[in-house]
């Protein structure tokens, strides 16, 4: 069976919380859908190499609690808890920043329930892009997650083929995700202008077109 993209995004939920973190003023963007899967599968999926670079990136470390991980070409950070198989905590270091990110796992109806959190620092780089920053991103993710438990043998989705990213389905993907954090940002407090004018932002970072002087 084909996957269905337009059930994926219709299983989708998302969240933006402003609240105060280890002392600073930060937002947490929150995503979270039920997987057609057990805890165990999905917690195995989340966390082995293996299973890993199927849908999301190669990943190298120590994948323990207090152990140190690197996603290839992209974050790195430290594992601070570990709770097989309903939560797991860690810092998210990329590019000299850093934030966290906290997954948790609860059965719900006929499967699991996947949530997390990213809690990032309001710096330039979230006044700039608003929760699309990581948001969008961790959209992909999730896609990426769902393809796999849909074909858990596929040795990577059509996602991770750079043609793909230039593709319509990904701009249109792009575009999609993008406002629908910018709704999450207004529900949150910010102002819809701003909140649209982030996201339009996010929207051209990742379809390649020049964000300067927006």
């Amino acid at each position: 069976m084909d996957f269905d993209l337009a059930t994926h995004l219709g299983s989708m939920s998302r969240r933006v919380e402003t609240l105060q973190y280890q002392g600073i003023a930060a937002k947490a963007v929150v995503l979270w859908r039920v997987y057609p899967t057990d805890a165990d599968d999905l917690w195995e999926a989340l966390t082995t190499p293996d299973r890993l670079r199927r849908w999301f990136l190669p990943v190298s470390g120590d994948l323990k609690l207090n152990g140190r991980y690197q996603f290839e070409g992209n974050a790195g950070g430290i594992i601070t808890a570990c709770d097989p198989p309903r939560r797991l905590e860690a810092t998210w270091e990329f590019a000299g920043g850093k934030s966290w990110v906290i997954a948790t796992l609860a059965p719900e109806g006929q499967g699991t329930r996947f949530e997390l959190r990213h809690i990032a620092p309001v710096d330039d780089h979230w006044k700039t892009f608003g929760p699309g920053a990581v948001g969008v991103g961790w959209d992909l993710g999730f896609l990426g997650l769902a393809r796999h438990v849909d074909a858990p043998e596929a040795a990577r989705p059509p996602e991770a083929n750079p043609d793909w990213m230039a593709s319509p389905e990904a701009l249109a993907l792009y575009r999609s995700t993008s406002t629908a954090w910018a709704e999450a940002a207004i529900a949150d407090g910010e102002d819809e202008a701003t909140a649209r004018q982030s996201a339009e932002r996010t929207r051209k970072f990742y379809s390649g077109e020049p964000t300067t002087g927006d």
